[in-house]
């Protein structure tokens, strides 16, 4: 996986975090037809926030495996060259 991949799989989870934040906030009614205060919003508010900090966390790994790899087989091909 290039990082070119990783950066647009990070944008569009970027994009989805921010149409579920702006669903959250415009929302009055949810679908079991309960009226959205603010304290139901904030706990919705809290649960994408740990969703979005689990995703976080999931591509910080993944980031650091791509640079690991990416450098190792850099190092292994020059190795190899000289």
């Amino acid at each position: 996986m290039s990082m070119k991949i990783w950066w647009a799989i990070n944008i569009v989870w970027l994009f989805i975090f921010a149409a579920g934040a702006i669903f959250i906030g415009v929302r009055e009614v949810d679908y079991a037809g309960v009226v959205q205060t603010p304290e139901v919003r904030m706990v919705s508010f809290i649960v994408l926030g740990i969703v979005f900090l689990i995703v976080a966390l999931f591509q910080l790994i993944l980031l650091i495996f791509i640079h690991f790899v990416k450098k190792g087989t850099t190092n292994t091909s020059t190795k190899r060259l000289s």
